[in-house]
C-alpha cells in the first residue's frame, strides 16, 4: 500500500453548477483547491483525476429509468421530470448536469478503488458527499449519490464490512436508504433534529430493515449544538459502533455545514471542532480499518470563510500533513477569493477555538440534557443490536 493519500480532482466537477443563486455554488471547491495548492498540500498527496462513472457503475445505486431522466433533463432543461426531483428548486436542470454528476460521482468510486486495491491508504474527493440523492429521484442539491456508490463499489470489489459516518448537518437520507436492508454496510449520520431541518429523518427509531436490525444508526442533535455537544454525541457513539462492526474500510462524509456561519442549517459548531472530528476518523479508520479511509466533502454553504478551509484541513489531515490552526492563510489565496467573490477571506485557519467535551461513560447521562437524550435515544436503539450496552 502506497503511504501517501491520493486527492480527487478534475476541475471539470465545478461544472456541477445549479445557476445563480443557487446554494450550492460551485465556487467553494475551486476556492477549496486553490488553498489545498496554497498550502503546499497537493504536493503531499497524489493528485488523480478519476473517469466519469458509467451507467453499470450508477445503476449499482440507481434505477435506469432514473438515470435516463437525468439524461434527458441534461440534454433539455426544459424537459426536467420534477417526479424525478428534476428541475425543482432544489434541483434545478442545467445542460451538461448528467456529466457533471457523473463526474462527480467517479471521483468518489475512484478514491474507493484505490484505497481498496492499496494504490492509497487514504483518499479525499472534497466535490462528493451528495448524500441525499436517492435511487430514484435528486433530493437536495444532489443528483448522483457518489456516497452510496463508493459503499456499493466496495462491496462489489469484495468488501465484506464497509462503515459510512456522516457528520453534515443533514441527514445522509440516500446512503441509509441505499443500504437499508444491508447488514454489511453499517450507515452512521449525526445531523440537526429532523423536527428542524431537512429533510426531516434521521430518527433514532430508523434503525435499518429487518435482518440488518443495527446497520443505520441516526443520532438527531438539537438545534443550536455547539462544539462540546457536537464532539460529545460523535465520541459517544461513533467509536465504539466501529469496534463492535469492524470495518475493512471506513467511507466518511464532512459537510462543513454544521459551522455557526452557515445560511441553511442551526447548529453552532465551530471548524475547530471540525478539523477534530476529521482528525478522530482518520484515527479511527487506522485503529479499525486497517487504515482504509475514503473521506467526502458534502454540504457547506459559507462558501469563502468556511468550506475551504474546513476541507483543506481534511486533506491536510489525509495527507498526514496537519495544518497548524493558528498558522495564517496564504496571501494568494485571499487575492483569489477577492477576485473571484469580491468578498474578504479569512485571515487565519481557525475559528480561534480550543473546543472541549465530556466523555459520555466518565461524566455519565444527565436526564436534563437534550444533547444527552438525543445520545441516550440513539444508544437504545442501536447498541445493543451491536452487544453494546446502551
Amino acid at each position: 500500500m502506497s503511504g501517501r493519500a491520493q486527492l480527487m480532482w478534475d476541475e471539470a466537477v465545478t461544472g456541477y453548477d445549479f445557476g445563480p443563486g443557487h446554494p450550492m455554488d460551485p465556487v467553494r471547491l475551486s476556492l477549496t483547491m486553490r488553498l489545498v495548492e496554497a498550502l503546499g498540500l497537493h504536493k503531499a498527496m497524489d493528485v488523480v483525476a478519476a473517469r466519469p462513472a458509467g451507467e453499470s457503475t450508477l445503476r449499482l445505486v440507481h434505477r435506469q429509468d432514473y438515470i435516463e431522466a437525468v439524461r434527458t433533463a441534461s440534454s433539455d432543461p426544459r424537459a426536467a421530470d420534477a417526479s424525478y426531483g428534476l428541475g425543482t428548486a432544489d434541483d434545478p436542470a442545467f445542460a451538461g448536469m448528467h456529466d457533471a454528476a457523473a463526474l462527480i460521482a467517479g471521483q468518489s468510486v475512484g478514491a474507493a478503488e484505490a484505497v481498496w486495491r492499496g494504490d492509497a491508504r487514504h483518499a479525499v474527493n472534497f466535490a462528493g458527499g451528495l448524500h441525499h440523492a436517492m435511487p430514484g429521484a435528486a433530493s437536495g442539491f444532489c443528483v448522483y449519490n457518489d456516497a452510496a456508490l463508493a459503499v456499493a463499489r466496495l462491496l462489489e470489489l469484495g468488501a465484506e464490512r464497509v462503515a459510512y459516518v456522516d457528520v453534515d448537518v443533514h441527514h445522509g437520507d440516500g446512503v441509509q436508504a441505499a443500504f437499508w436492508e444491508d447488514p454489511r454496510v453499517l450507515t452512521v449520520s449525526l445531523h440537526e433534529h429532523p423536527h428542524t431541518l431537512f429533510p426531516q429523518t434521521g430518527w433514532p427509531e430508523e434503525t435499518g430493515a429487518p435482518g440488518a436490525e443495527g446497520s443505520a444508526v441516526n443520532v438527531a442533535l438539537p438545534a443550536g449544538t455547539g462544539d462540546a455537544g457536537w464532539l460529545r454525541a460523535f465520541h459517544a457513539v461513533v467509536p465504539e459502533l466501529l469496534a463492535a462492526f469492524r470495518p475493512q474500510v471506513l467511507v466518511t462524509q464532512h459537510g462543513a455545514d454544521t459551522h455557526f456561519e452557515d445560511p441553511l442549517a442551526h447548529l453552532t459548531v465551530s471548524l475547530d471542532a471540525q478539523r477534530m472530528v476529521a482528525e478522530a476518523c482518520h484515527a479511527l479508520a487506522h485503529e479499525h480499518a486497517g487504515g482504509r479511509w475514503v473521506a467526502l466533502g458534502g454540504g457547506g454553504y459559507a462558501v469563502v470563510d468556511v468550506v475551504p478551509r474546513a476541507w483543506a484541513h481534511l486533506c491536510a489531515v489525509a495527507a498526514g500533513r496537519p495544518v497548524d490552526p493558528e498558522s495564517g492563510v496564504p496571501e494568494e489565496w485571499r487575492d483569489e477569493v477577492f477576485r473571484r467573490t469580491r468578498q474578504l477571506g479569512p485571515l487565519r485557519m481557525t475559528d480561534g477555538l480550543r473546543p472541549a467535551w465530556r466523555d459520555f461513560a466518565a461524566s455519565g447521562y444527565d436526564p436534563a440534557d437534550r444533547l444527552d437524550q438525543a445520545v441516550l435515544a440513539t444508544r437504545r436503539a442501536v447498541f445493543p443490536s451491536h452487544g453494546l450496552l446502551p
